[in-house]
This record gives C-alpha cells, structure tokens and sequence, in this order.
C-alpha cells in the first residue's frame, strides 16, 4: 500500500516515515498541500497521513479535496487539537480516523493497516480481473477499490454478462442512462472515458474497454459480478 504522509515538521516527517518503511508501506512524504498538488500529476496514493495545521492550506480542506477525489481512499488526520469539536470536523471533512499528537507509531500503524484492509481486493478476486459489487456499486481490482456511478455499474454488468463482451452502441448508451439511441458520440465517449479512468484507478494501466468501430464496445478484462 502506498502511502502520503504531509506532515511540515521535517524531524518528525522523517521518523513517521522510517515507522511506516520498517512496516511494509511505500511510504513518501511532503510539507504542505501545494506539494501535494505536484505530486498527483505522477502518482495516486491509496492511504494518507495528514497532519491538521499545515502551512498555507491546512489540513481539514486538503482532506475535503482528497475525499471528493478519491471517496474510497483511506485517510488518517493527525493533530494536536483534542476538543470534541475540532474531531467532528475532521471526520465532517472526511477523515476516516482522528488521532491526537503525539501519536504512537503503534497506533498508528494499526490504523493504516485497518484502512488498508478494505481498499485491498479481498480473498478469491481474480489477480488478473476484477470484481464489480453489484450491491454497493465497488469495483475492486488489483490496485484497489473504486465506487461506480449507477449507470457505470449498469453498463460493466451487461458489458460483463453479454456475449464476447460486446455490446452494440446504442446498447451502450441505453445503460449509460439514455433514453434515446441517438446520444451523441462525444457525450457517450465522454461517459465511457469516465468509467475507463476508475478502472486503471483500480485495475492498472491497460486497455479494459475496447471501442470496435462501427460495432461498439467491448470489455477487454475478466470480470465477476456478486
């Protein structure tokens, strides 16, 4: 599992790394929320460790960002401040665990291995393929998890259970939530862009919808539905 941690204290930033490296996590580190932004452009961390009174953009708004951009990453929020109300904004933020400073690298590394448990595929999913929850719309693949909008997930179960994997156009598009066979081919490409993203975000890089010219589409990985 790959993890960010953004703490600005540079001694502390490091021993929290050593912790995380000594127990089986890619762990990499940054000061502020500006650095975050740059490093996105390159990678996508599963789990994050943000310290709550970062230079510049604090902490609870880069957790608002994270969340609305990763909702099933794995966030812990770390600070000093204990009250009642300064935890309730964090969660309301969208951290998954509050942990007061000084945080005990136990504890801590308990906490990530718990969010860490939900985002792996579980026992039985295919190293080569993925698994689409009908139920809770979660696509879960090699790299992790990721949550589907109603119509992605109506389309990867037909795409999924349709002869060869192939589906014709306007098949495609009645799925993505249109009523009418006509749907521009820039909106529908835009829609099957979309779902083609959350799937690397879960599978990896590949081709794992194949557009076949003047037939349709067709699903390139090896799915199970639940």
């Amino acid at each position: 599992m790959r993890v960010l941690l953004v703490e600005d204290h540079d001694d502390l930033r490091e021993a929290t790394l050593g912790v995380l490296d000594a127990n089986g996590f890619v762990a990499q580190g940054i000061a502020s929320a500006e650095e975050f932004d740059d490093l996105l452009q390159h990678q996508r961390p599963q789990l994050y460790v943000i310290d709550l009174n970062l230079p510049g953009e604090d902490g609870l708004s880069l957790t608002r960002r994270i969340r609305a951009a990763q909702p099933l990453a794995g966030i812990v929020m770390t600070t000093a401040r204990t009250q009642v109300t300064d935890r309730v904004l964090g969660y309301e933020s969208g951290a998954d665990i509050y942990l007061p400073k000084p945080v005990h690298p136990a504890e801590l590394v308990a906490a990530l291995r718990s969010l860490a448990g939900r985002l792996v595929p579980r026992a039985g999913d295919p190293e080569d393929g993925a698994v689409l929850e009908s139920q809770t719309r979660i696509l879960r693949g090699s790299r992790g998890a990721v949550r589907l909008s109603e119509s992605e997930q109506r389309l990867l179960s037909a795409l999924a259970s349709a002869k060869h994997g192939m589906l014709e156009r306007w098949q495609v598009a009645i799925h993505m939530g249109s009523a009418e066979a006509d749907i521009s081919k820039d909106s529908l490409q835009n829609r099957i862009s979309q779902l083609r993203k959350k799937m690397v975000q879960s599978l990896g890089e590949g081709e794992h919808i194949r557009s076949v010219r003047k037939e349709g589409y067709k699903l390139c990985v090896n799915l199970q539905l639940r």
